[in-house]
C-alpha cells in the first residue's frame, strides 16, 4: 500500500471468540414508526457505487486484524464511498454501547472485558494499509472508572510507535464530563479531538436520555482551553427547529469548536427514533455559511456528511 493511504478508525473487538461476528441488535422501541418518505434528492445522493477492490482490501485488513467498524456497526450511508478510497472507521473498547440513544444503531448492552491487544492490532493495521491520518472513536463505557479513555491512550501511543508521522484523530465520548479521563486523552496529544454535540438541548432527554447537553459543552470547552483543534458535528431531523439548530451552533462556537459537521439523520431501522424532517439541501448551505460568518475554520454541511467523513481532507483544508 502507499503511504499516501488515508484510514479512519474506529475498533470492536470480541475477547472471548476473538471474531467479528454481527451482534443482533436490540429494538430501541416497540412501536413502528416508518420515517416520512425520502424526497428525490435525497434517493439519488444515496446511490453510491458498487464495491470496488479496494473495499474488498479494507474489509480483509479488518477481517485479518479481527477489528470492528463504526461504519458496519452504526450502518453509515457513506461505507461503500470511504471502503473504496480505502477509508474507515475503527472503533475503541468493544462494540457494545453502555448507553442506547434512540438514534444510534450501534449494540448496547453489557460489554465485554477489555481486550489488552487491542492497540497493537489497530496499530498493526494502520502500519500494513500504510495510513497517514487515523481516527479513533469508541463506545460508551460508564462501566469503568475513566469512561474507556485509555483505551484511545494506549492505541495512540502504539500507532505514534508505528507510525510517528500519522496525524491523530479521536472521536471521544463524554467520559460523563470527568476531567481525570480527559486528562489521559490530552497526556495522549492527539492532533484533533472531537466529541459530537449531536442534537439540540430541547431533545436531549428524547433522543439521548443518559447524555447531558451541558456536559457536553463542557467537554468541548475544556479541550479548547488546553489548546487542542476541537471538532463537533450535529445530525438534523429529528424534531428540532432552523432557531434551535442555529443557537445550537453557537453554543458550539462559544466553547471553542473550530471544524464543525453538519449531516441529516437518517433512521437506521424501523424500530429506531423516527426521522421527524428530511431537511432540504438549501439548509444546509444556509447553516455552513451562517456557522463560517460566526468564525468557525471550517465546515462541512450537507445530508450525507458524517463527522468522519473526509475527516483527511477536513484538516488539510483547514490547518495544513
Amino acid at each position: 500500500m502507499g503511504k499516501s493511504l488515508f484510514f479512519y478508525c474506529y475498533i470492536f473487538w470480541d475477547k472471548q471468540t476473538g471474531n467479528m461476528n454481527p451482534l443482533k441488535k436490540k429494538p430501541r422501541t416497540k412501536e413502528v414508526v416508518p420515517p416520512p418518505e425520502k424526497p428525490d434528492w435525497l434517493k439519488s445522493r444515496i446511490k453510491f457505487p458498487l464495491p470496488t477492490d479496494s473495499n474488498y482490501i479494507v474489509r480483509e485488513s479488518l477481517e485479518k486484524d479481527r477489528l470492528h467498524t463504526v461504519c458496519e456497526s452504526a450502518s453509515c450511508p457513506n461505507l461503500n464511498h470511504c471502503w473504496s478510497r480505502k477509508t474507515a472507521t475503527y472503533m475503541l473498547n468493544g462494540d457494545i454501547c453502555t448507553r442506547k440513544c434512540g438514534y444510534c444503531d450501534v449494540a448496547s448492552g453489557k460489554p465485554l472485558p477489555l481486550d489488552n491487544s487491542e492497540a497493537e492490532r489497530v496499530a498493526d493495521s494502520a502500519f500494513k494499509l500504510g495510513l497517514r491520518y487515523v481516527v479513533l472513536t469508541a463506545v460508551n463505557r460508564d462501566d469503568r472508572e475513566d469512561g474507556g479513555a485509555i483505551g484511545f491512550s494506549n492505541t495512540i501511543f502504539q500507532i505514534k510507535k508505528r507510525l510517528p508521522e500519522c496525524r491523530i484523530e479521536v472521536l471521544i465520548p463524554d467520559f460523563k464530563g470527568k476531567e481525570s479521563s480527559l486528562e489521559i486523552i490530552y497526556d495522549s496529544k492527539p492532533d484533533i479531538i472531537n466529541h459530537n454535540i449531536e442534537t439540540v438541548a430541547e431533545l436531549f432527554s428524547i433522543v439521548a436520555p443518559q447524555k447531558k447537553y451541558e456536559t457536553s459543552l463542557s467537554v468541548l470547552s475544556l479541550t479548547a482551553k488546553r489548546g487542542f483543534i476541537t471538532k463537533s458535528g450535529l445530525i438534523l431531523g429529528m424534531g428540532e427547529s432552523l432557531e434551535e439548530i442555529k443557537r445550537t451552533i453557537r453554543d458550539l462556537y462559544q466553547s471553542g469548536v473550530t471544524m464543525l459537521t453538519i449531516g441529516q439523520y437518517l433512521q437506521p431501522t424501523p424500530t429506531h427514533y423516527p426521522v421527524k424532517k428530511y431537511w432540504e439541501p438549501e439548509v444546509f448551505v444556509e447553516l455552513k455559511i451562517f456557522s463560517q460568518s460566526l468564525g468557525f475554520k471550517h465546515v462541512e454541511s450537507s445530508p450525507l456528511v458524517r463527522s468522519s467523513y473526509h475527516a483527511d481532507e477536513q484538516v488539510s483544508m483547514s490547518f495544513v
